[in-house]
This record gives C-alpha cells, sequence and structure tokens, in this order.
C-alpha cells in the first residue's frame, strides 16, 4: 500500500472526513481508470471496422463512480443509460461482460447479443436493461423503489439519465410519483450541457436541472461530476435519505463529454475548440489521480501497477469476446415472441 502524505492525516483529509480509506480511494480510481479504458478500447475497434457503433462515457466516470460508492453495490439496484459504463463496472458486471455486448456475442448477459451496445444490464447484479427511447428507464427505476417500500426489502434504486433526456414527459411523470409516496430512488442527472448537439440554453430556460425537485416535493442538489468525492458525499447523504423512509433526492452532477456523443457524430462541427479545452482540463481521471497524489495515496510505482493491470484486463476482455460465438440464429425471436 502506498505510504500516506505525513503532512495530511486521515482526519485532516477529504476523503477521512467522509469516512474513506486509502483502499477506498485506489479501488475508485482503478474503476475510473478500467471505465476509461474499456471506453477508449471500444473507440479503437469501432474505428477499426470490428464493431458497429460506440457510444461513450469518457468526463462521466468521476461522478458514478463516487455515487455507486455510497449505495450497497449487493443489495440495491441500478438502472442506467447508455453512458453508465463506469457505473455498471462499480456495480460488478466485468470487462468481460463489457465486450460481449459490444460485439454482439452469445453470453453477453444485457441481452445475449440482441440489443445496440451500450444497454448495460446485469440481472445477477440488479442491473436492469433499459431501451434506445430516452427517459424510459426512469419510470422503471421509480417501479422498483415503489416495490422495494411495499415489501419492506430496504433496497434503494439508482437511475441515471442526461439532461436532455430530463425533457421528456417520463422523467416528470416519474418524479412525481416518487415525490408523492416518498420513494426510495435516487435520481441521477449528468449534465454535460449537450443533447447530442443541442446545448443546454436550448433545451431549458434554468441554469441546474436539480431546482425542479422542488416542484415534486424532495431535495435537488448540484455537485461537479469531475470531483468523486463531492460526488461520493452527495450519493451518500441521498442514500441516507432513502433508507431514512425521507424519499427521493435529485442530484445533478456537473460533468464533461471528452468525446463526440456517439461513434456517429462529429462534436466539432458545434462545440467550440475552447470549450473542448475547458472540458479537458475537467477530465475526473486527471483531477482524481492529482488528488490521490497531493495526500500521498497513490505513486508512481502504485499508478504503473493499477495501470499494467487493467491494460491486461482490457486485452483479455477484447481477445475474449471477439472469439465467442455469436447467438444462434434460431433464438432471434426468443423474449420478442410468445413461445409455446
Amino acid at each position: 500500500m502506498a505510504v500516506q502524505n505525513p503532512n495530511a492525516t486521515t482526519a485532516t483529509t477529504r476523503h477521512g472526513a467522509l469516512g474513506l480509506s486509502a483502499e477506498d480511494l485506489l479501488e475508485m480510481y482503478s474503476h475510473i481508470a478500467l471505465a476509461r479504458a474499456i471506453d477508449e478500447r471500444m473507440w479503437v475497434l469501432q474505428r477499426a471496422g470490428m464493431v458497429s457503433f460506440v457510444i461513450s462515457g469518457q468526463g462521466h466516470e468521476g461522478a458514478q463512480v463516487g455515487v455507486m460508492w455510497a449505495t450497497d453495490r449487493q443489495h440495491d439496484w441500478l438502472v442506467p443509460f447508455y453512458r453508465s459504463l463506469a457505473a455498471c463496472l462499480t456495480k460488478g458486471m466485468t470487462a468481460r461482460d463489457l465486450m460481449l455486448g459490444l460485439f454482439a456475442r452469445h453470453g453477453d448477459p444485457s441481452s445475449g447479443g440482441r440489443q445496440m451496445p451500450a444497454h448495460w444490464a446485469h440481472a445477477a447484479h440488479k442491473i436492469l436493461s433499459t431501451s434506445s427511447p430516452v427517459g424510459t428507464q426512469y419510470p422503471h427505476a421509480v417501479g422498483i423503489a415503489y416495490a422495494a417500500k411495499l415489501r419492506g426489502s430496504g433496497e434503494l434504486c439508482v437511475v441515471s439519465i442526461g439532461e436532455g433526456g430530463t425533457s421528456q414527459g417520463d422523467w416528470h411523470e416519474a418524479l412525481n410519483f416518487a415525490g408523492i409516496h416518498r420513494l426510495p430512488v435516487i435520481f441521477i442527472v449528468e449534465n454535460n450541457r449537450y443533447a447530442i448537439s443541442v446545448p443546454q440554453r436550448l433545451q431549458m430556460a434554468v441554469d441546474d436541472v436539480a431546482v425542479r425537485a422542488a416542484g415534486y416535493g424532495f431535495p435537488g442538489v448540484v455537485v461537479d461530476g469531475s470531483d468523486v468525492l463531492a460526488s461520493y458525499e452527495a450519493g451518500r447523504e441521498a442514500v441516507r435519505r432513502a433508507r431514512a423512509g425521507e424519499g427521493p433526492t435529485l442530484i445533478e452532477c456537473k460533468v464533461e463529454r471528452l468525446t463526440a456523443h456517439s461513434s456517429e457524430d462529429r462534436q466539432e462541427k458545434y462545440r467550440p475548440t475552447a470549450d473542448l479545452e475547458a472540458a479537458r482540463s475537467k477530465d475526473p481521471l486527471v483531477v482524481f489521480k492529482h488528488y490521490l497524489e497531493q495526500v500521498g495515496v497513490l505513486d508512481e510505482a502504485r499508478y504503473t501497477e493499477i495501470h499494467n493491470r487493467i491494460k491486461a484486463v482490457v486485452n483479455d476482455a477484447t481477445e475474449y469476446a471477439e472469439q465467442a460465438p455469436w447467438p444462434d440464429p434460431a433464438t432471434v425471436g426468443r423474449h420478442v415472441y410468445l413461445e409455446g
């Protein structure tokens, strides 16, 4: 384990005040770095013509790992959206799981190779499958939370969306129902300021999506999603409220989209160069690494060890998925049509 900075004792550090150990920090960093490495590999594979489509989560990883770290990752539910790669890894999915989905191969836990990439799901890890229409995952998450409350199971549900999806009626209906019934659900909005190519100022007349929570009777908070510890702190309070029966929380994580919307998009056509450069300066992977170095948790040897391990994991997952068999064409109607 890395040696702690003698001038930054656990009691005086931000992470110490939040009850996080050096081991927590290194695991969180490893999840962020692994998510980034998988994401980057996905782009390489798509550009090489080996897979069909990529939609990226680069820049969102710190918010996702921070919030998910506050949950019970075995007991609670996650209803993701298409950028939730890091959240799914934190919840328990593996690099192999994700690559099987990207290559649409048999054994893909998300859909058995039937869905397009980034429709993350894993039944064993309580990650609910989502569909392509934006916003439909929010009512599903509220249904999970309502069931948990009726059963007294103690579960809560985390659900994520981009700020563009908050224009959908599903989003508002879900918040309204959850507020009325004080459900154990945490609503995450990962606000990267662009709904594909549409800037936020043309989507809504408010600066912060979080202010909308007041209309449904529960708190809305804004956090810097590039700050892993701030995201964790907001997630921890939302978890506390949910477990105490106090109802939902809306967390708006201000994040940066470091890549184009998807592999079918050219963001340079609508994003100024200065905007792109500013976004890269807020890369959560870099920001968190800097913090870990400051408090003496991450040194060069540990950094090298982590990234060498991640490289091996990503290489293994790529080779595993590429060599995996294709789904049997005879099963194409399974889960679509009634089988006798």
